[in-house]
């Protein structure tokens, strides 16, 4: 298939929960997407999956109900990955991790065929540096889904987090302890922590603009960024 290059299709090879998951919520987003898998009942899965997802978009009909967009693959070699329209995706996640040599091979693989993002998921450190060395983007899903629930049992205020680059955090944390009652104002996180509010909810309303006389109330949430230590301390303080 000659390459004709869409930056908006998406590729995702093996579909097991983490490829089936991305599969869907890129579907749910009205994206195209090419998946591919050597199990033929993961494959009708996911079509069936691609299907409800776009009926339920609006202005979007199911036109992909029996889409041509799954494909089973025995063997991914070059030529069979071009079969299925590979090399045209902008971004394409290998999903194979418990398969080293196979998840190795395929990335390499879809390296070759010139997609310029490519994302690998790995089962271990030297997976994924291996990975890397190849040019592939690494996610450790596993290992990061640990550190996610780790960090919510130790901290029983946090609610989600997103890691950023140089020991920078996104976190979004149920307010209670010191906050209650208090002002954005009274409580100054940039000076006394060396961390910004970005936002606030209540009632399910998320506010990115709002005043330094908000006073936090129970059921409230507040999403904070900084250093992580710096933020670990403002959480441990207003548990104290």
């Amino acid at each position: 298939m000659k390459k004709q290059l869409k930056t908006d299709l998406y590729g995702v090879i093996g579909l097991g929960r983490f490829g089936t998951a991305l599969v869907q919520t890129l579907a749910e987003a009205g994206k195209e997407v090419i998946a591919i898998d050597k199990n033929e009942e993961k494959v009708k899965a996911v079509r069936a999956q691609v299907a409800v997802a776009l009926e339920q978009l609006e202005g979007i009909k199911a036109v992909r109900r029996d889409t041509d967009y799954a494909f089973v693959v025995d063997n991914l070699s070059e030529d069979a990955l071009k079969e299925t329209g590979m090399q045209n995706c902008g971004t394409v996640t290998v999903c194979i991790g418990e398969q080293v040599d196979i998840s190795i091979l395929t990335t390499m693989l879809v390296i070759k065929l010139g997609v310029p993002q490519v994302i690998a998921k790995a089962a271990s450190e030297v997976h994924g540096e291996v990975l890397k060395r190849l040019g592939a983007t690494v996610v450790y899903p596993e290992a990061d889904m640990a550190v996610r629930i780790g960090k919510r049992l130790i901290s029983g205020n946090l609610l989600d987090y997103i890691a950023l680059d140089d020991g920078v955090e996104v976190r979004r944390i149920a307010v209670g302890g010191k906050l209650l009652g208090r002002t954005i104002r009274e409580l100054d996180v940039r000076k006394v922590y060396g961390i910004n509010i970005i936002a606030v909810e209540r009632d399910h309303r998320t506010d990115v603009e709002f005043a330094a006389d908000y006073r936090f109330e129970e059921g409230d949430t507040v999403s904070v960024v900084g250093k992580v230590e710096k933020i670990d301390r403002f959480e441990r303080t207003i548990q104290e």
